[in-house]
């Protein structure tokens, strides 16, 4: 996958809260944690689940959950 940010850092999902359209995922990235906000849809279509190793990417103004 080719992104045009270059910020990606290697992580491990450790929470997952859904709410009625969006989730907030939180990733322990080398002890420190990174939380995104994306949609539920995006949650099921990743098949995120605790533990999963991520990366979060980050571009300017979002963090960006690849799997």
């Amino acid at each position: 996958m080719k992104l045009s940010a270059r910020n990606a850092l290697n992580g491990k999902v450790i929470e997952i809260v859904k709410g009625q359209i969006v989730a907030k995922v939180k990733v322990d990235v080398s002890g420190q944690t990174v939380t995104s906000v994306i949609s539920n849809e995006a949650v099921d279509d990743l098949d995120l689940k605790i533990g999963d190793s991520v990366q979060a990417i980050i571009k300017s103004s979002e963090v960006i959950i690849a799997k």
